[in-house]
């Protein structure tokens, strides 16, 4: 378990950060963008539980636990070997994702066109949410080029976007107040 007594600590003041397994590297470093962009995703889906009620606040709070373990997975290298099993995100937590977006999307009207991110307000910070996790799992992608342990991080950030985007739909009433995008319309 974590313990933080002192918040600061001057070890990063000259650009490096520390890894899982100990190493230094510096703070630009793919694997700390990786993770800090997840991070990132995790505090969009903060916000956005400003704006939920009931279910969808309960399920983006589990979200937001999940994330923190995909941000221990990807601070720890392939090649560390700890006297116990590094923290990895396992199959059931992508599971979990896909059987909540079969249930959401179930009940959704068929899109016609693509979405203008927006609606409701809590569509909107759903929206921005899942812009972010997009971006954290393309950085993600880059990374498992060379880190094939963080594949099942992969497939729960692309299944997060996913979630995240039907969540969107369901907060716009099931789609009813998607805005959709009309090609060429103001040419």
């Amino acid at each position: 378990m974590v313990k933080l007594n002192k918040i600061y600590t001057r070890t990063g003041d000259k650009g490096q950060t520390g890894l899982g397994d100990g190493t230094r590297v510096a703070k630009h470093d793919l694997r700390v963008a990786a993770y800090g962009t997840v991070d990132e995703t995790n505090a969009a889906i903060g916000l956005t539980q400003c704006h939920a009620k009931g279910d969808m606040k309960l399920l983006l709070t589990r979200v937001q636990n999940d994330l923190f373990d995909v941000g221990a997975d990807l601070c720890t290298p392939d090649q560390y070997a700890p006297p116990f099993p590094p923290l990895r995100v396992t199959s059931s937590q992508v599971e979990f994702l896909e059987k909540r977006i079969d249930e959401f999307n179930a009940d959704l009207e068929s899109l016609r066109s693509f979405i203008l991110p927006g609606g409701t307000q809590l569509s909107a910070h759903l929206h921005m949410a899942r812009t972010i996790a997009r971006r954290a799992e393309r950085l993600i992608s880059k990374l498992v080029e060379g880190a094939p342990s963080h594949l099942e991080t992969l497939r729960y950030m692309n299944r997060l976007s996913d979630l995240l985007f039907v969540s969107a739909r369901k907060a716009n009433s099931n789609g009813s107040q998607d805005v959709l995008w009309v090609p060429g319309a103001n040419r």
